[in-house]
């Protein structure tokens, strides 16, 4: 909570130095603190059924979107596809957690049945990361039945998430072989590459505060020529490092790392935190190339999967943490 509270006072300062809107990251830290709380006691009540509904949940509300996007419902909303991958990636994660939790063998196979869905409506949406994503909880959930000590788990995934972020910041600033830069670009719109490099330019000129919350959109030289643009980088760190400096950027990596720090503490059982650590940098990485969290319905999930996964059953396990 301390963590949340610094990321709140911060954009209010940044806010006030640069007349910026700082109304989006204290929305985001509302939805992140609500769904852990709602996490942690609905996991303590529910530790089974909680889990099991907001998988069902957020299936529902992946297929739902684009009507979800923040624009309007008759344009076609920009960028909506950063979302949908978080949701089946979350909706993954959330199935795995209650299958882990429950020692019903039909209820286990179902739930895992609901984790597999994940997949193949990725491909009928169109996701081709929430496919992928969600595949690669699946099969981390499954590696998690075996693992014995968690620091080596959570920490694996933790530095693929940080890479993923580095190299988007390498590509941003050229810093990157020509060959590997062509071959990442490729992968990317030509636009969506012009837009982190319009973000880190804007970081390197205001580094300390940055240019304020909400602001990117009014300094960027790219967003304006773009007609379906919705005014951000797609880029949490990028994002992050132009409109609240390096502050910012700290304070976000801090929350994650928190997280991780919270899933290895937990009395839940391992196969349990590690599956949520597994689908909650699955979340990182996919918002260090789109805009997944500027979606209240992702960061609000991603609170909730949190709490499920932090959550001390009334009656459930006697697991000493790390075990």
């Amino acid at each position: 909570m301390l963590l949340l509270g610094a990321c709140a006072g911060w954009s209010l300062i940044t806010a006030a130095a640069h007349d910026g809107r700082p109304e989006g990251m204290l929305l985001a830290v509302l939805a992140v603190a609500a769904g852990y709380a709602t996490g942690r006691v609905s996991g303590a009540l529910l530790p089974v059924a909680a889990p099991c509904a907001g998988a069902v949940v957020g299936l529902a509300l992946a297929a739902a979107l684009p009507g979800l996007s923040p624009g309007p419902w008759y344009a076609a909303p920009p960028g909506h596809a950063g979302a949908t991958a978080a949701l089946l990636t979350l909706t993954a994660g959330a199935a795995c957690c209650a299958a882990w939790a429950t020692a019903v063998p039909a209820l286990r196979l179902g739930l895992g049945a609901l984790a597999c869905a994940t997949v193949p409506a990725g491909v009928a949406l169109g996701s081709a990361a929430g496919c992928v994503a969600g595949a690669a909880v699946l099969l981390c959930s499954l590696a998690a039945g075996s693992a014995r000590g968690r620091g080596p788990w959570l920490t694996g995934p933790a530095l693929a998430a940080g890479v993923v972020a580095a190299t988007i910041w390498a590509l941003a600033a050229g810093a990157l072989p020509d060959g590997l830069a062509g071959a990442l670009e490729g992968r990317f719109s030509a636009h969506r590459v012009q837009q982190w490099r319009d973000a880190l330019r804007l970081a390197g000129r205001n580094s300390g505060l940055g240019v304020g919350p909400g602001r990117f959109s009014e300094l960027s030289r790219i967003t304006p020529r773009t007609p379906l643009s919705d005014g951000r980088p797609h880029s949490a760190p990028l994002q992050q490092a132009a409109e609240q400096g390096v502050i910012g950027v700290f304070l976000l990596v801090a929350v994650f790392c928190w997280v991780l720090y919270a899933l290895w503490r937990t009395p839940r059982p391992t196969p349990v935190a590690l599956t949520a650590g597994a689908a909650l940098t699955a979340l990182a990485a996919l918002a260090s190339v789109s805009n997944a969290l500027s979606f209240t319905t992702v960061t609000a999930g991603a609170g909730l999967l949190a709490g499920w996964a932090t959550a001390r059953p009334w009656a459930g396990d006697t697991l000493a943490p790390g075990r």
